[in-house]
C-alpha cells in the first residue's frame, strides 16, 4: 500500500506539507498543493481514517444508538438522523442495544474513540452507565431517556401531555369505556402513557377499570391479543387508545378479524403517528410525535455541541405533540389538535 512517505518522496516535500494539503489545514504555495495533490492521486494513495482522526482529533463520524432498528418509529429517526449527519458532511455510526445493559455498555465502548459525538435513545440507560463508559469531552444527546442530569442535552417526547389530550378526546366523543393496551412494562414511555390516561379518565368520568388496561409490549403481536382479550370484556369497551401505532395496528387487524367494525362499534386510536397510520383502512388517528423531526432535530443538537467542543450550555427539551385525527375515532382525515 502507498504511504504518505511515499507521497512525501515522490512530490519532493516533508511528510507535514502532505498532510497540511491532505487535510486542506496550513498555508501551502498553490504549486506545491498541486503537485501534492496530483502525486497522491498518481500514487492511488488513500489517506488513513484513523491516523487522520487522531491527528486532526476528529472523525466525521457521529454515533446514534437505539433500543432497535425494526419498525417504523425506528426506521423514521434513523432516516432523519441520517439525512441531517450527511448534510452535514458526517458519516452516522448506527448500532442497537436491544435494551439489555450489557449491549449498551458494549456499544459505548465501541462508539468511543470513533465518533465526534453520540445521540442516546434507550430507556435503561443511566447517568453512571454514561459516566463509567464514555469521557466527559464527548457530545451527548440524550433521545427520550429517562435521566435526571444537566449535564446532557437531552429531547423527550411530551408522552404525558399526548396521552392525555387522546383520551380526553375518547371522552369527549361519548366514550365512557376507554380501554388501553399498555406499552412494555418498566419502560419510561409506557408509563407516562398510563399515568395520563388514568388521570384523563378520572377528571373528564370515564370508567376506570383495571380490567381495562392491557398489557403490551409495543410490537403488533401484542396489539393483536390484547385487543382479543378486551373483546372477551362484558361490556365491551366502546373505544381502545394503544399505547403506539404498532399495538394499534395489531389491534385493527384483531377487531377486523374478529368482524368488529371501527369505529361504529369500537373507537381506536394510536401514538406515535407513523406514515402507514394515513394509510390504512380506516385511517389510524393517532398521537403525531413527528418522529422524521426527532431524527433531524437529535442531530441538529449534537453538531451544535461538537462546534462548541462540548462546552455550551446544556438544554433539556420537551417535544409538544399534536392529535391526528382520522376516521379509526370516527372523525374526519387529516384533522390536527394540539
Amino acid at each position: 500500500m502507498t504511504t504518505i512517505r511515499d507521497v512525501a518522496r515522490e512530490a519532493g516535500v516533508s511528510i507535514a506539507t502532505v498532510s497540511r494539503v491532505l487535510n486542506n489545514v496550513g498555508p501551502v504555495d498553490e504549486e506545491t498543493r498541486e503537485r501534492v495533490r496530483h502525486t497522491a492521486r498518481r500514487l492511488k494513495y488513500v489517506p488513513s481514517a484513523l491516523g487522520r482522526s487522531l491527528s486532526m482529533k476528529k472523525t466525521d463520524a457521529i454515533g446514534l444508538l437505539l433500543p432497535d432498528l425494526f419498525g417504523e418509529f425506528f426506521s423514521e429517526v434513523l432516516r432523519g438522523s441520517d439525512q441531517t449527519a450527511q448534510q452535514a458532511h458526517y458519516h452516522l455510526v448506527v448500532s442497537s442495544s436491544h435494551n439489555n445493559k450489557e449491549e449498551i455498555r458494549a456499544a459505548l465502548t465501541m462508539m468511543r474513540g470513533r465518533v465526534d459525538g453520540l445521540v442516546i435513545m434507550s430507556p435503561h440507560i443511566d447517568a453512571e452507565t454514561l459516566n463509567e463508559n464514555l469521557p466527559h469531552s464527548l457530545p451527548v444527546v440524550l433521545l427520550n431517556c429517562c435521566v435526571e442530569s444537566d449535564k446532557f442535552d437531552s429531547l423527550n417526547i411530551d408522552n404525558y401531555g399526548g396521552a392525555f389530550a387522546m383520551t380526553r378526546h375518547l371522552l369527549e366523543h361519548g366514550h365512557r369505556r376507554v380501554a388501553i393496551i399498555k406499552g412494555t412494562e418498566n419502560n419510561i414511555d409506557a408509563a407516562q402513557r398510563l399515568r395520563a390516561y388514568c388521570d384523563a379518565m378520572r377528571q373528564y368520568g370515564g370508567e376506570l377499570d383495571e380490567r381495562l388496561q392491557a398489557s403490551g409490549t409495543f410490537s403488533e403481536a401484542s396489539g393483536y391479543d390484547a385487543a382479543t382479550t378486551l373483546l372477551e370484556l362484558h361490556p365491551r369497551p366502546t373505544a381502545i387508545f394503544a399505547s403506539n401505532d404498532s399495538m394499534a395496528i395489531g389491534a385493527l387487524s384483531a377487531l377486523r378479524d374478529k368482524g368488529v367494525e371501527v369505529p361504529q362499534e369500537i373507537a381506536l386510536a394510536g401514538f406515535d403517528d407513523v406514515p402507514i397510520a394515513a394509510y390504512l383502512t380506516p385511517t389510524l388517528t393517532s398521537v403525531k410525535v413527528g418522529i422524521h423531526r426527532l431524527g433531524v432535530r437529535a442531530i441538529e443538537t449534537l453538531l451544535h455541541a461538537v462546534r462548541n467542543k462540548n462546552a455550551h450550555r446544556k438544554q433539556q427539551v420537551v417535544l409538544p405533540t399534536e392529535l391526528s385525527l382520522r376516521e379509526s375515532c370516527g372523525c374526519p382525515n387529516a384533522t390536527h389538535r394540539t
